[in-house]
């Protein structure tokens, strides 16, 4: 990045380090976030849309493309509730700061409220100061998305600070992994989680906080009559289970789906539904730092697009809404009564085709048979690089998109 007299204004470029991108480009973000707004606006209007909407979680990803298609979609009110790094010192924001200022000037440019609250809300303060804001505003909410993803909680009761771990349990996995970094097929090796990590798992990633927010909400009297809350999960193939669903984070996942039946039964007086949708894999921040999900996601983009079933978060949350949510429909459920948004992933042909692939794939034929180029291009605009007609050269102001 490079900075003028004034530190604010600034030529930023890409400055990659792992899984993360630690600069992050102001117009490139707005501009993502235009196309996402375009999207939306071309599939047309979603009826019976959800009015006031609550998005936990609401900066990046499948957060954002929520708050997208119910501002957009549904001409709902928004709050949207997240934890993101401001401009300081010469330096960029995140990613999320600067989605978040672009939604707001665009929904605002058309009549649409949209306020959002940065801060913790794992916190009983950011609690508190969502709901004096939904009564003041909103008055009540008919839809509350939760898509919190945070390695890290600090528990509001004990003030325990509690951390997630990405392993197996009961056995050392081994698999295939992307060196995204260095463009680099290798083996990696990742020891099981001991107890204490796979509780502390579930206390982060699990379903209490959600359960937390439910019941807040209810307290504070802020749900309408009919209400809907969901969740994002996420299942995948087999060759990810025993670091995903079989592992700690799939621990947290199963305490996910238990607070939803637990949500629904305690809101039942009030009709409220709660479920857990289980998205596909798709690019995004928290995805990134999932050992094989890079390279599984590079086969499976190339065999999607080939039968022309690729999907990004709008395209999965556009659906969601559309086809499950609201238009009149009645969510389909599966044996678990999840919602199944994966359903295009998991088709079995799609699945053989990646799992021939994997078979395959090595550093040396890595960019033949996956589309890595553009799994490298979407993460870039995770962060707002590589977005068609910015101009990257052009010094730009870090506090504003």
């Amino acid at each position: 990045m490079t900075t003028t007299a004034e530190t604010n204004i600034s030529v930023i470029k890409p400055r990659i380090r792992g899984f993360i991108c630690i600069t992050a480009h102001p117009t490139g973000c707005a501009k993502h976030v235009q196309e996402q707004i375009d999207y939306v606006k071309k599939q047309g209007p979603i009826e019976n849309a959800p009015k006031n909407v609550l998005i936990l979680g609401a900066s990046t990803g499948y957060g954002l493309a929520s708050r997208i298609v119910a501002g957009f979609g549904g001409q709902a009110k928004t709050l949207g509730v997240f934890f993101e790094k401001l401009p300081e010192g010469g330096k960029t924001a995140t990613a999320g700061y600067y989605n978040t200022l672009a939604y707001e000037k665009f929904a605002q440019a058309e009549g649409l409220y949209a306020k959002s609250i940065n801060g913790d809300a794992f916190s009983d303060q950011i609690k508190a100061q969502t709901i004096d804001t939904i009564k003041k505003d909103m008055g009540k909410v008919d839809l509350v998305v939760y898509s919190l993803a945070s390695p890290k909680r600090v528990h509001p009761t004990s003030g325990t600070v509690y951390s997630s771990v990405l392993k197996p349990i009961g056995q050392t996995f081994s698999a295939k992994t992307l060196d995204t970094d260095k463009e680099v097929v290798k083996d990696v090796t990742i020891e099981p989680a001991n107890d204490r990590e796979i509780s502390d798992t579930v206390v982060v990633m699990g379903g209490e906080d959600w359960q937390m927010w439910m019941d807040a909400l209810k307290d504070a009297d802020c749900l309408t009559e009919g209400a809907t809350t969901v969740a994002y999960s996420y299942i995948g193939p087999e060759v990810t289970w025993p670091i995903y669903r079989d592992g700690a984070i799939g621990k947290a996942k199963a305490d996910l789906e238990k607070a939803a039946a637990a949500i629904s039964n305690s809101l039942k007086n009030k009709n409220v539904k709660a479920y857990v949708s289980i998205n596909k894999a798709v690019v995004t921040q928290a995805s990134s730092a999932i050992p094989v999900v890079p390279l599984y996601v590079s086969l499976l983009f190339k065999v999607m697009k080939e039968h022309n079933v690729h999907e990004g978060c709008i395209e999965q949350i556009y659906r969601l809404f559309s086809q499950q949510l609201y238009n009149g429909n009645v969510p389909a459920l599966d044996e678990a009564g999840r919602i199944r948004i994966d359903d295009l992933e998991m088709d079995p042909r799609i699945q053989e085709a990646v799992r021939k692939l994997w078979g395959e794939v090595s550093t040396e034929n890595l960019k033949q048979i996956s589309d890595f180029d553009s799994y490298r291009k979407e993460f870039l605009q995770l962060f707002g690089f590589g977005l068609e007609g910015v101009d990257y050269e052009a010094p730009v102001d870090t506090t504003k998109v």
